[in-house]
C-alpha cells in the first residue's frame, strides 16, 4: 500500500494535520494524482543536487501533462482547469530554483511519515499532552468568539456615528435657517417654538456624542483586555508549539486562525480610528460648552494608537525558523558559508500594506562576530505566501565569521534579529527574534549542535536567552524520552514505544519516573565503559537507520533498543530459529541479530552475530543478509539458522518484500555470466566456535558464486570449508 493510501485512511484529526502543509507551493491535487510516482523518486537527494532537482522537476511537469491528457479525454472541465493552473504555477515558481520544490516535496513526504507514525503510536507523552490541553482549545474558541463580538460592536458604533452625523446636519440646517431670518421674524412665537426644538436637538446631540464616545471606549477596552490576556496567551502557545515542532514534535497549526483574529482586531481598531476622525470633523462644525468630544477624543485616540502599535508589534512572527535546506530536519543549526532560509510573517492581512514594510536580517551574537552574506534587506509582500498574507522569506543568506583573535572555535549560540520598519497610520519600528541558532564551522559538529537545540527548546521558551548553555538546567527524563521518540518519528518515520524508551532510560541509568537528567549526562559524559556519549551513540543509530535499514524500521521489524539480558528473556521460550534485531551497545552505528537454539540435551542457547556497521551494509543490504546468512556448525552442511522474526513471524513473510533479488540459486558457469565470467555474490557465513581460543576472522562476507560454492561442497570436506569461511560471533 502506498504511503498516500495509508494517509487517506487516517482519522480526521490526523487528516487535518496533513491538510496544513499542502498549499500552492505543492498542491494536494498533484500529491493525489501522482502518488506512486512521487513516492518512487529520491526528493531528499535532489534537494542537495541542482542537476538532479531540475530533472525531477521536468519529469514532474511531464507527469502533469500526462494527467492533463487523461482528464481531457474524460472531459473533466474542473480538473482540467486546476491542472493547467497548477502546471503554470509549478513552471513559473520553480524553473529558476528546482531544488526548492525538491525540499518542499521531501518535507511533505517526511511529515506524512511522521503523522502515520504518530497515528500508529497513540500513547502521548507529557509534552504533547500539554500542547493538546482541552483548556487551550476552549480558549481558542473564546478568543474567536470575542473577536467577532468586538467586530460587530465596532460596526454597530459606525451606525451610531452615522446617526449622529445625520442628526447634526439636520440641526445645522435648521439653525442656519433661523439665523437667516430677519430680526422681526425671530421674535415670533413660531420661531421661539423652533428655538426650543433646536435646544432639544442640541441636548440629544450632546447625549448621542457621549453615548458614541462611551461605546467607542468600551470597544477599545474590550480590545485591550483581549490583547493583554487571551490573545497574548494564544500567541505564546503557538510559539511554544513551534518550538516543539522544530525538535520533531507534533505539527503546530493555528497560525491562520491567529491571523484571522489579529486581522479582525486591526480592522476594528482602524474602524474606531475613523470614527474618532469623524467625531473630529463634527467637532469643527459644531461645539458647545460641555462638549465631550474635545475632552475624551484625544485620550481615546492615544489609546487606539497604542493598541495598534502593540498589535503590530506582536503580529510579526518567524513563521519558519532559520534552517539549511541541506538539513531540513535539523533547523536552527547553521554552518558558516552555507545558505539558509528564514521566513517572517505578518498576522495582519491588509492589502494596502503590501510592499510598505521593509525587513532587515541581522545576527545577534555573543562571543564571536558573524555577518550575513547575500540579500538581507527585503520588502514584505503577498507573493511569498499561499494564503495572501504578508510575508518575507530570506532564501540565500550565508553566515560568515569575521576573523578575530578573541573567542573559541567551538559551536556558537547566536540569534537572528529581524528589524521591521514602516509607517501606516502609526509610525513603526520593531525587532523580532528567531529562536537561538547554533553556528558550526564543520558538518562533523552537527550532531552535538542538534543536541544543544533539543535541550534548549525542551527546557526554555525565551528566544533571547543566549547564555543558556553557560549553566544549562536539568531536564525531566519523561519529557526528554518523549523528545527522543520524536527524533525517530521525524527523522526515520517511526517513533519509539514504551519498551524501547524504558531501555533508553536504563541506558541513562535513571528510572522512568520524573527524575531530572543533567545536560552533561546526556551529551558530555561518556557512557560507563565506553568511549562515547549517550547522544553520540543514539545519533549513530539514527544515521544507520536512515541510510541502511529504513524500510525495516518503518515496518516495525527492528526491536532495536533491547538489552542482552532482556533479549534472552524474550527468546528463551520461543521456537528454535526465532531471532530479533537489536542495536549494538558497544559499537557505534551497529546492528546485530540474536537467535535462540536448542541442543540435543534440551539446553537453550543464544547466538549473537558480530554487529554489522555501515561499511558492511553498504556492500550488502541487511534484508539480503538475513535471507542468505549461513552458519557452519561442526560437520553439518551450512544452513540459515534464522527462521522466525520475534515473536513468530516467518522470516520471508517479514522481509520478503525488502529482498533486493530472488534467493540465490546454484547456477552453471555459463548461466548469467558476463562475457564468460561466472556471476558472483556475497554470502554472509559464520561458524559456531567450540573453542574460545580459535582465531578470529576479520570478516563474515566472502565473494563467491553459487556454482563455485556448490562445487566446493561436493569436493571439499566440511572441515576445510569451515576453515575457509569461518567468522566469529561477538559477545555484543
Amino acid at each position: 500500500m502506498s504511503q498516500w493510501s495509508q494517509v487517506q485512511q487516517l482519522e480526521i484529526k490526523f487528516l487535518e494535520q496533513v491538510d496544513q502543509f499542502y498549499d500552492d507551493n505543492f498542491p494536494m491535487e498533484i500529491r493525489h494524482l501522482l502518488a506512486q510516482w512521487i513516492e518512487s523518486q529520491d526528493w531528499e537527494a535532489a534537494s542537495n543536487n541542482e542537476a538532479m532537482a531540475m530533472i525531477l522537476l521536468q519529469n514532474l511537469l511531464i507527469q502533469v501533462d500526462e494527467q492533463l491528457d487523461r482528464v481531457s479525454q474524460e472531459k473533466n472541465l474542473l480538473l482540467i482547469h486546476n491542472l493547467k493552473r497548477i502546471r503554470k504555477l509549478l513552471q513559473g515558481k520553480y524553473h529558476g530554483n528546482p531544488m526548492h520544490i525538491a525540499v518542499i516535496i521531501s518535507n511533505c513526504l517526511r511529515e506524512e511519515r511522521r503523522i502515520l507514525a504518530a497515528a500508529s503510536m497513540p500513547v502521548q507523552g507529557p509534552l504533547e499532552k500539554s500542547l493538546q490541553n482541552s483548556v487551550v482549545s476552549e480558549r481558542q474558541r473564546n478568543v474567536e468568539h470575542k473577536v467577532s463580538a468586538i467586530k460587530n460592536s465596532a460596526q454597530m458604533t459606525d451606525q451610531d456615528v452615522k446617526y449622529l452625523e445625520d442628526l447634526q446636519e439636520e440641526f445645522d440646517f435648521r439653525y442656519k435657517t433661523i439665523q437667516s431670518l430677519e430680526q422681526s421674524d425671530k421674535n415670533s412665537a413660531l420661531i421661539k417654538q423652533e428655538m426650543l426644538a433646536l435646544q432639544a436637538m442640541l441636548n440629544t446631540l450632546d447625549y448621542k456624542r457621549k453615548e458614541v464616545l462611551s461605546k467607542i471606549g468600551r470597544v477599545i477596552h474590550e480590545i485591550d483586555v483581549l490583547m493583554s490576556n487571551m490573545l497574548t496567551e494564544e500567541l505564546l502557545d503557538w510559539k511554544r508549539r513551534q518550538q516543539i515542532a522544530c525538535i520533531g514534535g507534533p505539527l503546530h497549526g493555528g497560525l491562520d486562525q491567529l491571523q484571522n483574529c489579529f486581522t479582525l482586531l486591526a480592522e476594528s481598531l482602524f474602524q474606531v480610528r475613523r470614527q474618532l476622525e469623524k467625531l473630529d470633523e463634527l467637532l469643527t462644525r459644531l461645539t458647545y460648552d460641555g462638549d465631550p468630544i474635545p475632552v475624551q477624543r484625544p485620550q481615546l485616540l492615544e489609546k487606539v494608537n497604542f493598541l495598534l502599535y502593540n498589535l503590530f508589534r506582536n503580529s510579526f512572527v518567524v513563521e519558519r525558523q532559520p534552517c539549511m535546506p541541506t538539513h531540513p530536519q535539523r533547523p536552527m543549526v547553521l554552518k558558516t558559508l552555507i545558505q539558509f532560509t528564514v521566513k517572517l510573517r505578518l498576522l495582519i492581512k491588509l492589502p494596502e500594506l503590501n510592499y510598505q514594510i521593509r525587513v532587515k536580517c541581522n545576527v545577534l551574537h555573543s562571543n564571536r562576530r558573524f555577518v550575513l552574506c547575500g540579500t538581507h534587506v527585503k520588502a514584505m509582500n503577498m507573493d511569498e505566501s499561499a494564503n495572501g498574507s504578508l510575508s518575507v522569506e530570506f532564501r540565500h543568506l550565508q553566515p560568515k565569521e569575521m576573523k578575530s583573535s578573541a573567542g573559541s572555535k567551538g559551536n556558537e549560540v547566536c540569534g537572528f534579529i529581524l528589524d521591521v520598519a514602516f509607517t501606516y497610520c502609526v509610525r513603526f519600528s520593531h525587532q523580532t527574534s528567531s529562536l537561538p541558532v547554533v553556528m558550526i564551522s564543520n558538518v562533523s559538529q552537527l550532531p552535538n549542535a542538534w543536541a544543544s537545540i533539543i535541550w534548549y527548546n525542551l527546557s526554555t521558551n525565551d528566544p533571547q536567552n543566549l547564555s543558556f548553555f553557560n549553566n544549562p538546567p536539568a531536564a525531566t527524563l519523561s519529557q526528554l524520552l518523549e523528545v527522543l521518540s520524536w527524533q525517530f518519528s521525524s527523522y526515520v518515520g517511526r517513533g519509539l514505544n514504551s519498551e524501547q524508551l524504558n531501555m533508553l532510560a536504563e541506558k541513562l541509568m535513571v528510572s522512568y519516573n520524573d527524575y531530572q537528567l543533567s545536560w552533561a549526562k546526556f551529551c558530555k559524559e561518556h557512557l560507563p565503559g565506553k568511549s562515547f556519549t549517550f547522544w553520540v551513540w543514539l545519533e549513530a543509530i539514527l544515521d544507520l537507520i536512515k541510510k541502511h535499514i529504513l524500510p525495516l524500521w518503518i515496518d516495525g521489524y527492528v526491536m532495536g533498543f533491547v538489552s542482552k539480558e532482556k533479549e534472552r528473556i524474550l527468546l528463551k521460550d520461543k521456537t528454535p530459529g526465532t531471532f530479533l534485531l537489536r542495536f549494538s551497545e558497544s559499537n557505534l552505528g551497529g546492528i546485530t541479530f540474536t537467535w535462540v537454539d536448542q541442543l540435543e540435551n534440551g539446553e537453550v542457547t543464544f547466538h549473537s552475530v558480530e554487529p554489522y556497521n555501515k561499511g558492511r551494509l553498504a556492500a550488502l543490504p541487511f534484508a539480503d543478509i538475513l535471507r542468505d546468512y549461513k552458519v557452519i556448525m561442526a560437520d553439518n552442511v551450512p544452513e540459515n539458522p534464522l527462521k522466525y522474526l520475534y515473536p513468530d513471524i516467518p522470516k520471508d513473510k517479514a522481509f520478503g518484500k525488502h529482498y533486493s533479488c530472488q534467493p540465490n540459486e546454484v547456477s552453471k558457469p555459463s548461466d548469467g555470466g558476463v562475457k564468460g565470467y561466472v556471476p558472483s555474490v556475497f554470502i554472509p557465513v559464520s561458524k559456531i566456535l567450540n573453542d574460545s581460543t580459535d582465531p578470529h576472522s576479520p570478516s563474515d562476507l566472502l565473494p563467491m558464486s553459487p556454482s563455485v560454492y556448490a562445487v566446493l561442497r561436493e569436493h571439499l570436506s566440511p572441515t576445510v570449508i569451515e576453515t575457509a569461511l569461518s567468522s566469529p560471533y561477538s559477545t555484543d
